[in-house]
């Protein structure tokens, strides 16, 4: 299969002199995937420079988010345009960023600001599973027309954002012949992975399944998957089991982020 290559003309034309963005992520107590998310800080500065960019956390460790607001009020911003790395819009989205930044509006009431949908199923998004995926495929050798594709997610207790994961797994699994194709959640929402895991096992239909972290970076969640894979593998040594790589700090989460930066920016001004 040949993939879809990212569109590299996701640009910065809506952004001003004025302009200021402030990348909000989760947070990680995990040091490979606090570093992973400010890699992809630099390479969203590097691409809308001159535009100033702050990478700041919602929970867990600094900057917080007032602290990457106050650094681009200092820096000359009057307009600030939060862009969560979020998969999916869930409480941190709907509720818990945009008060941080309301509360931080208060401080300079003269700088505005808007928010900018999660990465949901942006074509980049798809375009960098699909990547992964392809990884696995040639690392393993695995015939898709045989084997099971289990996109796992984090989880969520928001209806919303469990069905948007499972409308991402057919995005994604269309693309491939994969004879058994599904969604599974690490936690908050079901089908959890072990008992996914188990169903098409037992089921004799495959023989291999082929998991995908649906996870930004590195930490405790994805070593927790690789953990549930490697003890499916010891309950059913017939089949084989892959795990395809996380999303990581790609080009292609940058022009997802561009492309939700200059979308919020279009509604802003309507």
């Amino acid at each position: 299969m040949t993939l879809s290559t990212t569109n590299r003309s996701v640009g910065v034309s809506s952004l001003g002199r004025s302009d200021g963005v402030l990348l909000v992520g989760h947070g990680t107590r995990d040091t490979v995937g606090t570093d992973q998310f400010f890699q992809l800080g630099k390479l969203l500065a590097d691409r809308l420079s001159p535009v100033p960019v702050e990478a700041c956390l919602l929970e867990l460790q600094p900057p917080t988010i007032a602290e990457g607001w106050q650094r681009l009020v200092d820096r000359g911003a009057k307009a600030v345009h939060a862009v969560p790395l979020l998969l999916f819009a869930a409480g941190h989205a709907k509720s818990d960023i945009p008060d941080e930044l309301a509360k931080c509006q208060l401080t300079t009431p003269h700088v505005r600001w808007d928010q900018s949908q999660p990465l949901s199923r942006a074509a980049e998004l798809i375009a960098l599973s699909l990547r992964r995926i392809d990884e696995a495929i040639r690392q393993s050798n695995l015939d898709s027309r045989s084997s099971a594709l289990v996109m796992v997610g984090r989880g969520s207790h928001d209806p919303c954002a469990q069905a948007d994961m499972r409308v991402l797994t057919e995005c994604v699994a269309r693309r491939w012949c994969f004879k058994v194709r599904q969604t599974a959640f690490y936690a908050m929402a079901t089908p959890k992975l072990p008992e996914t895991l188990d169903r098409i096992a037992e089921s004799g239909e495959v023989s291999d399944i082929l998991v995908q972290p649906h996870i930004l970076f590195e930490g405790s969640i994805h070593q927790s998957i690789l953990g549930i894979v490697a003890q499916a593998r010891q309950r059913y040594p017939e089949i084989r089991f892959w795990c395809s790589g996380y999303l990581g700090p790609e080009p292609e989460l940058v022009d997802a982020l561009i492309r939700r930066i200059q979308q919020a920016i279009a509604v802003s001004v309507v």
